[in-house]
C-alpha cells in the first residue's frame, strides 16, 4: 500500500517566494523555419503536423509555455486533412497563415489569416485545407494544467456520437430532478446543502463554437485608434464568448484579446496573477518585464508577462497588432486574479471586488 507523508509545517511561514518564469521569444524567424520543417515531413498516419512550444523551465507533465497554457504550431498542407480527435481540453485557435475549415461536431468554420475561433471541451474535431498555401496555426489549450492534474482525457478516432444539447447561457431547464423531494436544505444560518441528485445534474450552459473573422475585428479595433494619447487604458477587444459570464473568456480557461498599439505609445507599468503570451503580428516594439527590456517585432510570439510579474509594452514607429492570451477567466473563477493595474494604488481580486476605471468617457466628452 503506498503510505501518505506526514510533514509538520507548524509555525512555518505562510507565504512563499515567487519563483516566475522568465520572458520567452520565439522569433518570426524562428517560427517560419519550424514551419518549413514540418511541411517537409511524411504526412504522419493522424495528418497532424505539430510542433509543441515550450519554456525553457517547463517539464512534464504539462510542458506549456506557462505552467497552465500549452502552445502548439500546426502545419497542414494543401489538401489535407487531419484525422478526428476529442479531449476536454478547450482550445484556442488562431491562424497566423494560409486558410482552412475546422469541422467541429455539427459546425464548421471556413477560416483566413488572423481569424480566431474556440473549440469547446469534448467535441470532435478535424482540420482540412482547402487552399492552394500551406496552412499554419496556432493553437493555445489548457492541456498542460489538465495534465499536470492528470486528467486531460484524450480520444484519438473517436465513435462517431450524436452532438451533445446544451441548453442557452443563463438559461436553466426546466428538471423535476431539481424540485422537492431533492430540493436545497437551507440551515438556520443561511447556508445550504445541495443533494446527490442535484450535485450529479447541474444545469448546463451551451458551449458554442464561435469564430472571429478578422476583417470585422479589425474594422472595429482600428476606430479605437483615435482615442489618442491621454487614453489610460489599452485599446483592444476581447473575443467574448457568452457561456463565460462574469469571467469574461473566450473558454473558460482563456480570454483572446486583439490589441492595437499606435505609434510611440506606453502603456503604464501593471501586473496580474494571470500568465499572457502574445503574438506581435505587425509593428515592432518593447516589454519591461521586471526591469528588463525585450524587443518584438511582426511574426514573434513572446510570453510577455509571467504571473504576477511587473510588466509594460511600448510601440515604435508604426501601429501594432497583437493576439494575447491570458488565463484570466481561469484565475476569476478561482478567485485567484488579483490585479494592480496602478503600482501606486492596492491590487484588487478582479471578479470579488470593483475593477478600475479609464480615462475613455472622459475623452469621449471632450470630442
Amino acid at each position: 500500500m503506498t503510505q501518505a507523508i506526514l510533514r509538520d509545517i507548524s509555525g512555518a511561514a505562510a507565504s512563499l517566494s515567487l519563483d516566475l518564469w522568465e520572458p520567452v521569444i520565439i522569433t518570426g524567424e524562428q517560427i517560419d523555419a519550424e514551419v518549413e520543417r514540418l511541411a517537409l515531413l511524411a504526412r504522419p498516419a493522424n495528418g497532424r503536423r505539430e510542433t509543441m512550444i515550450s519554456h525553457p523551465r517547463a517539464s512534464a507533465p504539462g510542458n506549456g509555455f506557462t505552467p497552465g497554457i500549452g502552445v502548439v504550431l500546426s502545419v497542414l498542407k494543401p489538401g489535407e486533412v487531419t484525422a478526428p480527435i476529442r479531449h476536454n481540453s478547450t482550445q484556442v485557435n488562431f491562424c497566423i497563415r494560409g486558410s482552412g475549415c475546422a469541422e467541429i461536431g455539427h459546425t464548421q468554420v471556413r477560416y483566413g489569416k488572423y481569424d480566431v475561433w474556440n473549440i469547446p471541451s469534448f467535441r470532435t474535431y478535424r482540420h482540412r485545407n482547402e487552399g492552394d498555401d500551406l496552412q499554419v496555426r496556432l493553437t493555445y489549450s489548457n492541456a498542460p494544467l489538465l495534465e499536470m492534474l492528470n486528467i486531460h482525457i484524450v480520444e484519438e478516432n473517436p465513435k462517431s456520437a450524436a452532438e451533445p444539447e446544451h441548453a442557452n447561457a443563463g438559461e436553466e431547464r426546466e428538471d423535476p430532478r431539481r424540485k422537492s423531494p431533492y430540493g436545497m436544505v437551507r440551515l438556520d444560518n443561511g447556508s445550504q446543502l445541495m443533494p446527490y441528485e442535484m450535485l450529479i445534474n447541474p444545469p448546463t450552459v451551451g458551449s458554442n463554437v464561435l469564430h472571429w473573422p478578422w476583417p470585422q475585428v479589425k474594422k472595429h479595433l482600428d476606430k479605437l485608434e483615435s482615442l489618442g494619447k491621454s487614453y489610460i487604458g489599452r485599446r483592444l477587444y476581447m473575443m467574448y464568448n457568452p457561456m463565460t459570464g462574469r469571467t469574461n473568456g473566450c473558454t473558460p480557461s482563456f480570454f483572446a484579446t486583439i490589441t492595437i498599439r499606435p505609434p510611440k505609445i506606453v502603456d503604464r507599468p501593471h501586473r496580474h496573477s494571470s500568465a499572457a503570451i502574445n503574438y506581435y503580428f505587425h509593428g515592432r516594439g518593447r516589454s519591461t518585464v521586471e526591469g528588463k527590456v525585450y524587443e518584438w517585432k511582426a511574426g514573434d510570439l513572446m510570453l510577455s508577462a509571467p504571473g504576477w510579474g511587473v510588466h509594460n509594452h511600448a510601440s515604435y514607429d508604426e501601429p501594432v497588432y497583437e493576439l494575447t492570451v491570458q488565463d484570466q477567466p481561469l484565475n476569476i473563477y478561482m478567485e485567484s486574479l488579483l490585479w494592480q493595474e496602478d503600482l501606486k494604488h492596492p491590487a484588487a481580486v478582479l471578479g470579488s471586488e470593483a475593477g478600475f476605471d479609464t480615462n475613455r468617457a472622459q475623452i469621449a466628452a471632450a470630442e
